[in-house]
């Protein structure tokens, strides 16, 4: 006796081979997915500064807003120079000032070109505010 098809398109058989594909596929589409997202919004793979005169020339202007997003104001600008040593591949340059209330101010800043790494450090009289920070001031907003 043959059965007459009912008009229910919902009931398809599944069976373990068709379900075993199925579960793979999803897999690898979340895990490229998550791969994506990741890349896209997670990674801190790139750096701020490129080179060593970027680093040099932005890092007053990036320590100076991550210092008055703290509540702490300069006196007058930070002064920065090269730090002995520096090449293409390790940046580094180094910031001194004052702050408002006359206490010495010292930012650090490096970056690795291999590891596309930076690193940040500010003290105030001696002490550290910011420590090896991966960014500082308007550069830790995320690009879109």
């Amino acid at each position: 006796m043959a059965r007459a098809f009912s008009g229910d398109v919902t009931a398809v058989k599944l069976t373990r081979t068709k379900a075993l594909i199925l579960g793979i596929a999803t897999i690898l589409v979340a895990g490229l997915a998550a791969a994506v997202a990741y890349l896209t919004v997670g990674s801190d793979k790139e750096l701020h500064y490129e080179t060593q005169r970027q680093l040099r020339n932005g890092l007053p202007s990036a320590a100076t807003a991550e210092l008055q997003r703290r509540g702490i104001t300069l006196e007058g600008g930070l002064t920065c120079q090269d730090v002995p040593g520096w090449n293409k591949e390790k940046m580094r340059a180094s910031c001194t000032g004052r702050t408002a209330d006359n206490k010495s101010v010292q930012v650090l800043g490096s970056g690795e070109e291999a590891t596309r790494k930076q690193w940040y450090t500010i003290l105030v009289d001696g002490g550290p505010v910011v420590q090896n920070a991966r960014c500082l001031g308007t550069d830790c907003r995320r690009k879109d």
